[in-house]
C-alpha cells in the first residue's frame, strides 16, 4: 500500500481525495444537525376562530433553533477551502522536482564539480535526479577523458615538430628552410591556440569580487613594458567576476588590436546595471555583416585581416565564451572616425 503512495501521481490524488472527503462528511454532518431550513409559518386563523394559531403537534420531531451561522455558507466556505489548500499543495507537489531539477541544472552549467542532486521525495522525482547524478557522473568523465587525450596529443605532436625544427638546420637552402620554418611555426601556434581554446571551454571558475580597474591597468602597464601603445582609462568599482576568464577576454581583444591596428584603447563605464569594458582600435576594422562571424572557431577574414598577420582564428571566440561564463555579452562595433570597437558588458546583479 506504501508503494502506491510513494509515486507523484498517488500523493497528489491522495491529497485531492482527502479534502474532498472530508469537505463532503463535515457537509453532510452539518445539515444532518440542523436539518432543512424551517417551513414557513402557517397562516392565521380567521377571527371566527378567536384569531388562534394551530397548536404544535407533538409527534413531530422538533430540531434546535438554527444559529445565525448554520446556513449553509459554513459548510461550502470550508469546502473551497479545503479545496484550494489541495490545489496549491498538489501544485507545489508537481513543481518542486522540476525545480529541483531546473536549480540542478543551472548549478552544472556554472560547474561541472557541483554537488549531485540529492535523490529524494516521489519515485518519480528519485528516478529523474538518479539520471541527472548519472549524467553528470558521465559529463566529468568525458571530460578527464578529453584532458588525458589533449596531454598525449600535447605531447605526442611537440616531440615530432621540435625533431623536425632541428633537422631544417641540415638544410642547405636557405629559402626553403625559412619555408618549412615558417610552417612548422604556424603549426605549433595553431596546436598551442587549439589547447588553449579546449582549455578554456573546460575550465570552471568561482565568481570572486575584483577591482577590475586595477586589472585593466596592470594590463595596460605590461604592454607598455613590453613595447606596445595600450592606454587605459575610465573608473569603475569592483565587480563579482571569474577572474582568468576576464583576464582572457581581455587580453584576447586587445591582442587583437594590437595585432591589426598597432594600438588599444581600453575604457571603463561603470553603470548601476552593468559594466561596460571596450577595447578600441583604429585599424582596418570589420565589415558588419561579417562581425559575428569572427566569434566563430578557426574563422579567419581575408583582406585587411588576413593570414599574414598572425592568430589563427581563436581569439575572438575564446573571449566571447569568457564573457558569455561571467553572465555578460561581447559584441563588435565601428570605431567613430574607422577601426573596432569589443564591447564588454558584464551584469552587476
Amino acid at each position: 500500500m506504501r508503494g502506491r503512495f510513494d509515486t507523484l501521481f498517488g500523493r497528489l490524488f491522495g491529497v485531492l481525495l482527502l479534502a474532498i472527503i472530508l469537505a463532503h462528511l463535515l457537509a453532510f454532518a452539518w445539515f444532518h444537525h440542523y436539518g432543512p431550513p424551517p417551513p414557513p409559518p402557517p397562516p392565521e386563523f380567521s377571527e371566527g376562530l378567536d384569531g388562534l394559531r394551530p397548536p404544535l403537534d407533538p409527534r413531530v420531531e422538533q430540531r434546535p433553533p438554527r444559529p445565525w451561522f448554520g446556513g449553509p455558507l459554513v459548510p461550502l466556505t470550508f469546502q473551497l477551502v479545503s479545496l484550494i489548500i489541495a490545489a496549491w499543495y498538489g501544485a507545489k507537489l508537481l513543481s518542486r522536482p522540476i525545480q529541483r531539477l531546473s536549480d540542478a541544472a543551472e548549478r552544472l552549467s556554472e560547474d561541472l564539480d557541483s554537488p549531485p542532486l540529492e535523490e529524494s521525495g516521489p519515485r518519480e522525482a528519485r528516478q529523474a535526479a538518479h539520471t541527472f547524478n548519472k549524467m553528470q557522473r558521465r559529463i566529468l568523465e568525458q571530460v578527464k577523458q578529453r584532458s588525458r587525450m589533449l596531454g598525449a596529443v600535447s605531447h605526442d605532436l611537440r616531440t615530432p615538430l621540435s625533431r623536425l625544427k632541428l633537422r631544417l638546420e641540415k638544410i642547405d637552402d636557405d629559402k626553403l628552410q625559412g619555408q618549412m620554418r615558417q610552417d612548422l611555426d604556424d603549426m605549433i601556434t595553431m596546436l598551442d591556440a587549439t589547447l588553449t581554446y579546449l582549455h578554456e571551454q573546460r575550465t570552471s571558475e568561482a565568481p570572486q569580487w575584483m577591482d577590475v580597474q586595477a586589472l585593466v591597468e596592470s594590463l595596460s602597464e605590461n604592454a607598455q613594458d613590453q613595447g606596445a601603445n595600450v592606454q587605459a582609462s575610465g573608473h569603475c568599482a569592483p565587480l563579482q567576476v571569474q577572474p582568468m576568464a576576464l583576464r582572457s577576454c581581455i587580453n584576447n581583444l586587445m591582442d587583437n588590436a594590437l595585432r591589426y591596428a598597432g594600438q588599444a584603447l581600453i575604457t571603463l563605464e561603470d553603470h548601476r546595471e552593468q559594466l561596460v569594458i571596450r577595447v578600441i582600435d583604429h585599424g582596418p576594422g570589420i565589415a558588419a555583416e561579417q562581425r559575428e562571424a569572427v566569434f566563430e572557431p578557426f574563422f579567419r577574414l581575408e583582406g585587411s585581416r588576413n593570414r599574414n598577420s598572425g592568430g589563427v582564428g581563436l581569439g575572438m571566440t575564446i573571449a566571447r565564451e569568457a564573457a558569455q561564463r561571467m553572465g555578460g555579452q561581447l559584441t563588435l562595433e565601428e570605431t567613430p572616425g574607422g577601426g573596432l570597437t569589443a564591447v564588454i558588458c558584464l551584469p552587476r546583479a
